[in-house]
């Protein structure tokens, strides 16, 4: 006879069910409903104030909701720890390079992968001779395309390496759920089309959850797409749907891809 399938077999990698929160009187976000599916790739995407970062925030357990659940494959993550919610398999980048500027490339990745291999905080223990974790880092490096410079200071890397470098440490540990916000944010356009391209590399068997502001990042990337507005979902479906969506167009997008389109003329 075979077992029986689990109960959460079935469920959303990320779900949001009536989450809410709240800085004193002012409600930032309010009562959003989302759930993203195992595999897909989703864009959040709204002008500035929508709450983006802070729903971001609130899914890797920097805040917690005022109201609501949060669910990482069917089980609720709200209450828990960042370290707590990685841990089950849930891993973010931020903004701003988050590295260690003095340590080697190699060095970085080495780091974010010993916690998830097994390996405690053992003071005697020599780094060099765990081989498992040394190539392991080596595959890390060869998928994030920075093999050449594993032995180059974080801090000396071109802001695009950088930023690769940060997606590398948040796949380092094999979460099978990654979030990225504003990924591209600061690049070049041909910096921008070869880092979209890591980024597909990088999440194949994996959910992506991404809040991004270059809408040709958004519409080449996303599976789907939530538009955030004011702290509610406005939208959420595919990008073919949400371009022609009218109450997105009055309300956000129609005003961003005409200022695109007015800067592509320009350039």
């Amino acid at each position: 006879m075979s077992p029986s399938p689990s109960p959460h077999a079935a469920a959303p990698a990320i779900e949001l069910r009536g989450v809410t929160k709240s800085f004193g009187r002012t409600e930032i976000i309010r009562g959003v409903n989302l759930a993203v599916q195992a595999g897909e790739r989703v864009a959040i995407i709204g002008p500035n104030g929508a709450g983006k970062s802070t729903l971001f925030n609130l899914i890797s357990g920097r805040f917690g909701p005022t109201r609501g659940e949060i669910l990482l494959h069917g089980r609720p993550i709200q209450g828990l720890t960042p370290f707590e919610i990685n841990r089950a398999g849930l891993s973010r980048s931020f903004q701003v390079s988050n590295l260690f500027g003095r340590l080697s490339v190699f060095e970085n990745i080495r780091c974010a992968l010993l916690w998830a291999m097994g390996h405690r905080y053992e003071f005697w223990k020599f780094l060099a001779k765990l081989r498992d974790v040394n190539e392991r880092t080596e595959q890390v490096l060869e998928m994030i395309h920075l093999e050449r410079k594993r032995d180059h200071l974080a801090m000396n890397l071109t802001y695009a390496e950088q930023r690769a470098l940060e997606v590398g440490l948040t796949i380092a540990g094999g979460s099978s759920v990654i979030l990225l916000d504003e990924p591209t944010a600061g690049m070049s356009k041909s910096e921008t089309s070869r880092f979209v391209q890591l980024i597909r590399e990088v999440t194949v068997g994996r959910t992506l959850l991404t809040v991004e502001h270059d809408m040709g990042v958004v519409f080449g990337l996303a599976d789907r797409i939530a538009v955030l507005v004011y702290g509610e979902v406005l939208a959420f479906d595919t990008p073919e749907r949400v371009r022609a969506n009218a109450r997105v167009q009055e309300a956000y997008l129609g005003s961003v891809l005409a200022h695109a389109q007015a800067a592509e003329a320009q350039a």
